[in-house]
Order: C-alpha cells, then structure tokens, then sequence
C-alpha cells in the first residue's frame, strides 16, 4: 500500500536501522486477591471478616459446563487440589456447594476478589454422593478432580446468579479433625426461563496491533516495503494472536473494529517486503511469509462479509496524547484528519466491505472535554467511552442503556466497565479463564435482572487482546448468545437506541482523568517532531516529479507515529519517529550541490559553472539555483549582486548551471550557491566558494600596445624592401631583354662588314659579387 520515494547509488541507509527493538513489552499484571472484604452472604447472614489465608490447600476450577445451565442439563466441574503445605493431607474429599444468591454487580465482585478465602462464607455441601475422595494428599502434588451433578440436584431457587464453591475438606497430622483446606469460588447463573426483555449486547471484536511499518520503500518500481521486524508475520499465523482472533470471531455475532494500518501493513506482506539483517550493517532482507499475509486476509475477508464493521482512523492515533499534548502543535490535528479521511478507502480496497468511521475510541474509553473535543475533531459522532470514567446517573439503581447524548451533537457510547475488564489479566491458565467466563456471565444476568426496561450494553475490551484471552472472550459470548437473558446487537444499532433520561450526560473533568493513564502519554516533543517532519515532508514533495513515492508513505509513518500502541513504550516510540525523520533527511540529501574548490578568473568576465546532482530515483523539478556574490562591488553576477536558473535533473544524474560573472577589482571575492523551492524557501544547504580575479592593468596594456606597434613596423618593412626588390627586378628583366636584341644583331652582322656607328653593350658581366638586400638570386 505505502509507496515512497528512494534514492540509488549508495550504501545502506542508517535510517534502515532506526527501529531496532529496545525493549519488551511490559506483561500484564496480575490481579491480586483482597486482604479484607464485606461478608458476601445474603443481608441476613452475619460472617466475619475475611482472613487472608487461602488455605494449605490450592483448589482450582479448570472447567465448568454448561456456563449457564438450564432445567434438565448436568453441571460438570473439573479441576485440581494442590497440597501447598508440609504435611500431607489424609480423609480428603472434594464437594461442591451452592451459596447465597449474589444479587448486586457489587457483590459479584467482591466474591470474585476473595474467590481462594477459606474463611469466606459457603453454602451447605451437597449430597455426599456428588463428591471425590482421596485418601492422601502429598506435598507439593496436585491431584485432578471431577464432579457431575444434575441441575435439579443444586436446588437452585429463584432467578439469579449463585455463589458455588469447590472444597477441599481433610486432616493433617497436627490438626486431625476434618476441616475445609481449601476453596474455590465461582459463579452459577441460574436462567431455566427465557426472560421476557432480554438484554441486547454489542460486543466489539478488535483487530489492531503495534506499528511494524517504516517509512522506507525500495527503488524498484513496486517500491518494496520495508518492516523494522518480522512480528507481525507470528501474529497472523495460525495459532498466533491475530490469527486466533479471526478464527474465533467468525462464528460469533460480534463488531468488528479494525485499524486500517494492520490491514495495510498486512496486505504490504502478501508480495515482496524486506526486514532488516540481523546485524546492524546488514543489508535488508526479503521476508518470506507471503502466503501466511494472504491467507489471513482471505479469513478476515470471509469474517467480516456480513458483519459489521468499525474502522478506527489509520493507526489507531492516542486521541488523549493528542488532546493533552497535541493540540498546541501547530498541525497536529491535520493528522487526525487524514487518518480518517483515508481510514474507509483502505478498509474498504482491502476487506470489501464499507466500514463506519463514526466512532472514536480513546484509550481504556476515558474522557475528558478535550478528549471528546479532539476525537470529534475529524468528523466521528460517537465516543466510546467506559463505565468506570463516567458518571451513570447518582440515583440509578440500575446499569443505564449504553447511548447518552453530550452536546453538539455527539454521543457517548458508555461500553460496560465490569463487563469489559473481566477479561484483562493473564488467561493462560484454565482456572482464570473459567473464572473471567463465569463472573461475565454473572455480572451479564445480573445487570438484565436489575430491570424489565430494554437496554443496549456495549462491551469494548482491551485494544490487543493476547490469544488466550481471545479465547476465553470466544467461549463467554457464545455462552451468552445461547443464553436465555441477552441477544447479541451490533454497535450502530446500540449507539442508536433510546437514551436513557436518568443516565448521567455530564462529560468528566480533566481533573477527573486516571493519573496512571496520563503517566503513558505521548509528550508534546513528539508531536513537535511529527510537525517538523511534516515541514520536512511539504518542502521536499514540491520539487519531485512524481510525489506520491513520498507523500503515501511518509504520511502514513507519520500517522503510525501517535499511535495509542506505543504507550508504556516512550524510548521505541521515539527511534520509530526519529528514524522517519532521518530517513527523510537522507533522501532530502540525495538533491544537493557539488562541492567546489576556490575559482579563478582572468580578465572582466567568465563562466562559473554549479553542479547539482539527483541521487533520487526519480527526476526532481521546480527548483531554482541562486549564485550569490558576497561583494559585488568586485564581483558581479550577470550585472548583479545575483543570478536565479531554473533546474530540472532526472533521476540518477547531474546537471551544471553556468552563470556569467563581471570583474570590476582583482582579489578575491567570495560566492554562495543556494537551491530554492519556487515559493521561496532555501533547500538543502548551500555551497560557498572563493573566486581569485585578476584584472587587466595600464602597464600591461602599454606592453602588449608597444609590441603590436612593433609588429606593424617589422610588417612594414617588409612590405617596401619586397616592393624595392620587384622593381629592381622589372628592370633588370628590360636590360635583358635589349641585350638579347642586341645579340640578335651581332650574329646577322656576321656576314656583314661592321658598322661604326653600331653601339657598344651596357650591360656589364655578370658580377660574382654577393647581390645586394632585396635582389632575388637566380640559382
């Protein structure tokens, strides 16, 4: 999906090395079990305070089924008893027992907190014959049990939600007397009818995941993305988290809520894509799980074909961040934007369903004025917030339906807290799942029985949950959507029901927000490297012939970079945002000037030439070179103290500009080259050169003048000394040719008598003498 532009003709780039992983994850917490507690019997029962001692011996409940049994069905536990102790355990059994009826929220809750309490009040065991005996239990070793028992045989009153419990009675060598070792509570739901208003749930399913995209592409036509790791490709497998989200919540009657990035950087892998080397000067590698991308986005495909969709905005930003921090970033908030605008395009390309992108979830669904300011900011009307974060209604003695209008037209969708945290925590163990599956069950009749008015509860789990706990949310909406009190709803339909006129409307205060949430944000510093990045960005993209190998994925890594994903993890958030910083700084550097050394000129003008070169791939344009004269009194250029051209370089070349220059002193003087955008704005940094001049003096114009002068006497002696030389010659050719008439007479005179009057020659004999200057010898 992302594109980006690239350069060619170097060295690996530093900026492929950006996003080495600094640290794990932090693990879940677990949850720990109270000190002291309220007695959890009925009004009328008086029971003394809660010991924290749990016993010597571990009881747990691995499996309990059916989850919400009904008239007619056998309820089955399973799990094991653990001696914890020293001594080992003689005459023990194994019994269940049915308790009081838990019917508040709250009471529900405090059972579960002390479930393990050996002190904590139980009911009477039922029939003997529903038990498991062991004669010895020895230290350290667990033993497995299982206990069957026919509905009917729990007499089970009235509607309602019971406390049973698994016990462990038995002796030990220094107490020998029967005693309760150990306990387990958990929660019966006792529906058999089917209730005449029924509860209507929406549960969201999400699909989001941390950032695994940089900014860099490859310089092949495809543009070749580039992951800071392979991880993603451990998720989507099967068996991983994301892949056992899609297989599970395709049978259930769920909303699906996707960020956009997932499916693009999923979609990226289903051709070529790179990974770093493992070492850090490496050169890329290609990642080899095309098939694995494919086919789960061929399974998310089929989940969502007749589902409803929520696409959160691309990258799933920190709305709180944004709102605490962000706002006062000139810009800020132009991301929020364009990660919606472009959130339903790459849902809808990619999955082929049109998703809704009216609804903002801030982290954990607590809110506060700004927080609701902000998510409504890019066009979301709905909100989806938590119980626990806001006020319900002071005198309900019921959970409100999930809608509340809030002003300017948006609405709270308040997800249920107890409903939606009951499955945080470590569910790799099958006692903790079976226990999250039980009180959500629990805690689900119990609000449906609080009141016959209809209601919609939305439930919104955590934002990545692991795939253990996928499972065990899997297993207690199935167990809800067969029950007899609850109907599944989508989230449109919840938002949309009637609101409640006694709920509570009132937005919490910014006072009221959870210091340990405000603890993980994002700094304001990251929002103000975004902007810088994005300044970066704007200037770069005006020069490129082809700006959207910049633009897509640059401005995507800069969504990637306020994602609600990176809080708890501040040090990687920052490599991630410094790396697309660097990066772009070294494809901004691949357009830049030549270097040169001092220049010198001889005479009043000369041509200076400026090389710009293009390591870019692609052509650059829309630039101006400006040559800059320090002194212009000395130097000017092109009759100025400065000269723009316009330049336009394809990918991979140079080109030189040649500016003409005017000497008025001899000296130096010294000039800047500077590439400017077209609106004005310096690019890249300029060049600064010497230029030597040496003028033309008075002394040496007399010089060349008398040598010139020279040159045309010498010229013009020659000239009359040939001309001398022709005439005499001339001349001379005359005599020769009267002596030669002479000669002609002699010799007709021979045979006749000389004459006396016939002239004597004059022309002398030929002189041996050397000829004067100027004559021509005859040789």
């Amino acid at each position: 999906m992302a594109e980006a532009a690239d350069f060619q003709g170097t060295s690996p780039s530093p900026a492929r090395r950006w996003l080495r992983r600094t640290g794990a994850v932090l693990a879940g917490t677990p949850l720990l079990a109270g000190l002291l507690q309220l007695p959890a019997g009925s009004p009328a029962a008086a029971a003394p305070p809660a010991a924290s001692d749990n016993g010597s011996v571990a009881v747990s409940v691995d499996s309990l089924t059916p989850g919400a049994p009904t008239e007619g069905d056998t309820v089955t536990v399973s799990g094991t008893v653990t001696n914890k102790g020293k001594k080992a355990v003689t005459d023990a059994s194994v019994g269940l027992r049915v308790g009081s009826l838990l019917d508040t929220r709250s009471s529900i809750d405090r059972v579960a907190k002390n479930s393990g309490d050996v002190d904590s009040p139980v009911g009477a065991e039922i029939d003997d014959k529903y038990t498991e005996k062991f004669s010895k239990l020895t230290p350290g070793v667990s033993q497995p049990y299982t206990i069957s028992v026919p509905a009917d045989e729990l007499d089970l009153g009235q509607d309602g939600v019971y406390d049973l419990s698994v016990t462990l009675t038995g002796e030990t060598t220094d107490q020998p007397w029967e005693q309760t070792l150990g306990v387990r509570h958990t929660f019966l739901p006792w529906q058999p009818d089917e209730l005449d208003t029924k509860t209507k749930t929406a549960f969201m399913w999400p699909l989001v995941s941390t950032v695994h995209m940089t900014a860099e592409t490859g310089s092949d036509e495809e543009q070749t993305p580039v992951f800071h790791d392979d991880e993603l490709a451990a998720e989507i497998s099967p068996g991983g988290r994301l892949g056992r989200m899609v297989a599970l919540g395709k049978d259930l009657d769920v909303t699906w809520v996707i960020d956009p990035d997932l499916l693009a950087s999923v979609e990226a892998m289903t051709t070529r894509y790179e990974i770093p080397g493992e070492n850090t000067d490496d050169q890329n590698v290609v990642g080899g799980h095309q098939e694995v991308a494919k086919r789960w986005l061929t399974e998310v495909q089929k989940a969502v074909a007749d589902k409803e969709v929520v696409s959160l905005p691309f990258g799933d930003p920190d709305l709180a961040s944004l709102a605490h921090h962000g706002t006062s970033v000139t810009g800020s908030l132009r991301h929020l934007k364009e990660a919606t605008d472009v959130a339903a395009r790459t849902v809808e390309s990619i999955l082929h369903v049109a998703p809704s992108t009216d609804y903002a979830w801030p982290v954990e669904g607590a809110v506060d004025p700004s927080i609701v300011k902000v998510s409504t900011s890019a066009g979301a009307d709905k909100v989806i917030v938590r119980g626990d974060t806001f006020e319900g209604g002071r005198d309900l003695t019921y959970t409100p339906t999930a809608p509340r209008p809030i002003g300017g037209g948006t609405t709270a969708v308040v997800a249920d807290s107890r409903l939606s945290t009951v499955f945080d925590g470590d569910m790799t163990r099958a006692s903790a799942s079976t226990q999250a599956v039980q009180r959500f069950l629990a805690q689900s009749l119990t609000l449906a029985l609080q009141t016959d008015r209809p209601r919609s509860v939305v439930v919104a789990p955590q934002r990545t949950p692991s795939a253990a706990q996928a499972q065990t949310m899997a297993e207690a909406i199935g167990a809800l959507q067969d029950s007899t009190w609850s109907q599944p709803q989508d989230l449109t339909a919840a938002a949309k029901s009637k609101p409640d006129p006694a709920a509570g409307t009132e937005v919490p205060p910014a006072s009221a927000y959870p210091k340990s949430l405000r603890k993980q944000e994002l700094p304001r510093s990251a929002f103000e490297q975004i902007a810088r990045t994005q300044d970066k960005l704007d200037r770069f993209k005006v020069v490129l012939s082809d700006q959207s190998r910049v633009v897509t994925p640059f401005g995507r890594a800069l969504n990637r970079g306020m994602a609600a994903s990176w809080r708890g993890r501040p040090a990687e958030a920052a490599i991630y945002r410094s790396g697309v910083e660097t990066y772009l700084d070294t494809l901004i550097g691949q357009v830049r000037l030549i270097e040169k050394s001092e220049t010198k000129l001889s005479g009043r003008s000369a041509t200076i030439p400026v090389t710009v070169q293009n390591n870019l791939v692609q052509g650059v344009e829309h630039l101006v070179l400006r040559l800059t004269s320090t002194n212009p009194t000395r130097l000017e250029i092109d009759g100025n103290a400065y000269e723009e051209q316009p330049v336009t370089v394809s990918g991979g070349h140079s080109q030189s500009v040649k500016f003409t220059t005017n000497a008025n002193a001899n000296g130096r003087a010294t000039v800047v080259a500077q590439l400017y955008t077209q609106d004005g704005r310096p690019y890249g940094q300029p060049v600064t050169f010497d230029v030597k001049v040496t003028e033309i003096t008075a002394t040496v114009m007399l010089v060349i003048g008398g040598g010139v002068l020279l040159l045309v006497l010498a010229g013009f002696r020659m000239y009359t000394q040939r001309k001398r030389a022709a005439a005499r010659q001339a001349e001379e050719r005359e005599q020769d040719d009267a002596a030669d008439e002479a000669d002609a007479g002699n010799d007709a005179g021979e045979d006749a008598p000389e004459q006396p009057s016939d002239p004597a020659p004059d022309t002398a004999p030929e002189s041996a003498d050397p000829s004067g200057t100027g004559e021509r010898v005859d040789r």
